[in-house]
Order: structure tokens, then sequence, then C-alpha cells
């Protein structure tokens, strides 16, 4: 039985009953089959926030109505229902609309990527959904009272994608060439390479933003490209659009960019046990830990969503935490670039088959990052991880500031987002 895609319930977490639209339903016992047309009865709504779950109470996952948002949701959906720990239980999707979908002007004026959230944390909080999936890219770094981020899934390519008409490529655009995105960050760094260019702030859906690019989608054509996140177009299947695969040496990603956050409340991990188990077996280590040090970095910058910083972290095979990131300033006349590593907890580092000390002088030492099967000495050595990205995270916004990076982007108090 597929996944059943809801329309937004009411904000009363009490209701039952009342036809809905439903568009189709996965089952933790069933394959998906796609979506269907239907109607529901309004019997996903659930049980209080706060309130033990049943065995047999859907898991309801809340999620924006872009394709990107439910191409996104339905892969977690999907991976929840593979670990096999909801024992049979149905996923519904839930459907929210947040103030990002409403609103119209530059990101960066209506608060930043923060307003594609915001909803959604109401509607887990309030119990109309269980768990919310988030692009941690938009997700705010304060943390949200009541609510964890319970997993955060591999991450897919990290890299921006320049889209643009005939299949050119960053350096053969023209001179002048008009090239849309809504990223400070991404504006900032395309002035930088190619200051001839005309940057157009945009703002729309994949789709309306590709069709701002003749060839590539229905719209007005009036650009030659746009930039956008290699992952959302992985996910829907729209690789053929993209022209140039950008070096995160010519553009820095965003923090937190490719990957995914599932968000819930954190009474949840301990009244919920299956839930809890599906969470868990869901979350990528070495993933969390690169985007735990990215978004460290912008806490510590005190970076808000008009800064362009851009910042990569990844476990590299010989067993260290690495960062890489790059502030410009806003007309990209200049930026400031750095890297640091970390050496992760050796009790988390295992040999990988085939490699080991032997043959150090040879390829040096690869490893994987592995945790103890016990869940209280796996949650200790996670907790001990994570400390370690933050503090590089921190160790490298404290460099920077200190070589004066704060001259170069908007930084300081009140421009966290």
């Amino acid at each position: 039985m597929p996944t059943r895609l809801l329309r937004e319930p009411p904000r009363t977490s009490t209701r039952r009953g009342g036809p809905r639209a439903v568009t189709g339903r996965h089952r933790a016992d069933g394959p998906a089959d796609g979506l269907t047309d239907g109607l529901g009865d309004g019997s996903a709504d659930g049980a209080l926030a706060g309130a033990g779950a049943s065995s047999s109470a859907a898991v309801r996952i809340g999620t924006r109505g872009s394709a990107l948002a439910l191409t996104q949701t339905g892969h977690v959906a999907e991976a929840l229902v593979a670990t096999g720990a909801l024992g049979g239980r149905a996923v519904d999707l839930v459907r929210v609309r947040t103030e990002g979908d409403r609103l119209r002007g530059p990101l960066a004026a209506l608060g930043g990527a923060g307003v594609f959230v915001a909803a959604l944390r109401e509607a887990v909080l309030d119990g109309r959904c269980d768990v919310a999936v988030h692009s941690l890219k938009d997700l705010p770094t304060a943390p949200a009272e009541g609510l964890v981020v319970a997993a955060v899934p591999e991450r897919v390519d990290h890299r921006d994608a320049l889209c643009a008409r005939d299949g050119l490529t960053l350096q053969g655009l023209p001179e002048g060439a008009r090239v849309g995105t809504g990223s400070p960050r991404r504006a900032a760094q395309l002035r930088g390479v190619r200051p001839d260019l005309d940057v157009v702030d945009i703002r729309g859906n994949v789709d309306t933003r590709l069709g701002r690019v003749p060839g590539l989608g229905e719209g007005p054509g009036d650009l030659d490209a746009v930039v956008l996140a290699a992952a959302g177009l992985t996910r829907l299947g729209r690789l053929d659009a993209v022209s140039e695969l950008l070096a995160p040496s010519t553009m820095a990603p965003a923090p937190g960019q490719g990957a995914l956050a599932v968000e819930c409340r954190t009474g949840s991990l301990t009244t919920d046990p299956g839930l809890a188990a599906a969470l868990r077996a869901l979350d990528h280590l070495p993933t969390r830990l690169a985007v735990t040090a990215e978004r460290e970095l912008l806490t510590a910058l005190e970076a808000g969503c008009a800064a362009p910083v851009g910042a990569a972290g990844h476990v590299d095979d010989d067993g260290h935490l690495t960062l890489d990131v790059v502030v410009a300033r806003v007309d990209g006349t200049a930026h400031l670039r750095t890297s640091a590593s970390v050496r992760l907890p050796e009790e988390a580092l295992r040999d990988r088959p085939g490699t080991g000390r032997a043959d150090l002088d040879v390829v040096g030492r690869f490893v994987d990052l592995v945790v103890p099967d016990d869940d209280v000495r796996a949650a200790e050595l996670t907790d001990r991880l994570v400390a370690t990205a933050r503090t590089l995270g921190r160790r490298v916004a404290e460099q920077m500031l200190a070589e004066g990076v704060a001259d170069l982007a908007p930084l300081g108090p009140g421009r966290t987002s």
C-alpha cells in the first residue's frame, strides 16, 4: 500500500473524521506503488502531542507542497519503512503551507530560508505531524525548544549546478550574460569569478526557475542561465538541465546543502520507540558530523541569511573531519578562504577491509566510521563525535574572525538565521 498524501489537517490535534484530499499511502508491510487519487476519512490525525504512540498509529510526516519537498519527503518515508522498525505502521505525508510558499520577494528580505520551516515545526509541536522533513540548508541554526533533529540521512551531491542555454559553461557564457539566483552566496561567488555577469535575483520552484532559461522548460526564457542545487535536480530527475556542475573551489556550497533534516518532538524519542529506532537507523553519522561543523561555523560567525558564506565538511578516508570555508564580499570583489581538519576519536575508526596499518607506506590508512551496537555506548560515542565537529566549526570561525572576515560580509549579532 503506497504513501498517503494528506492536505494539512486543522490546527487542533484532537479532530477525527471529515473528508480530505488523499493521493496515496505507504505501509511498512507493503511496497510503494505510486500515488493514487482518492478521499481519506481523516484517520491519520493521530494522538495528542506528547502522548505515547500506539503500535498501529500512522506516522505522519510534515512536508511542504512543492514537487521537490514532496519528492524528498517521499524518499524519507520509504527509508523509514525500509528500516523495518515501524512494525507495519502506515506512513502519511501531510502537506503544510509555509510563509515561504505564500510570500513573494527576495528571500533575504523575507527573513531567509527559515520562512520555509516555522509552519512545519508548529505542525509537529502541536501534534498535527509526528516528524517534519526539511532541507537542512533551510533550517535555522538556533535550536527549537521541544524539537530535535533526530535523523540526518546520507547527503547527496552538495555542489551547485549551472543550468545554461545551449549547454554553456560558466566560463563559456557571453559577456554580460544574465544569470539567475536567489542566493546571496551564489551571487557573490558568481561575481567573483565573472564580474561581467548580470546576476538577477529570482524566486520560485525548480520548474519555474528552469523556465527562465530558453530550452529548459516552460517560461519566459529571459535568462541565459540559473544556478540551482545539484541535490534538488538529482532528486527530481532533472540532471538533464545541468550544463556544468560547479566545483566547490569555484562555488562553495551552502552549509547543509544536499542534506535533509528529519525533526521530531523531543519526547517522541521515548514515547514512540518504534519511530525512534527507525530514525536512528536513518541517521548517517558522517553526514551529521559534516553538517554539524558547517552549521556551528554559521553560529559562531553569527552569519545571517544575507551573508555569502560557503562551507563543505567531509569525513576523509584517513579518519579526519575536514571543513572547507569561503566568505565573500557581497559584490564579489574579495573573499577569504580557509580549511581545517580534526582527527576523530580512534575508537570510532575501523580499518576498511583490505587495508590497514600495514599498508601505511603504500596507500595510507583507509578507515570507516563506526559506533558500537550497544545503544548506550553508541550514544556516548556519537555525542563525543558531534562535540568534536562543533569544536572544529567554532575553531574555524574564530580563526576567520581574527583574520578580519567581518569586514567582508554582514556578520554579527542579530543576523543569525
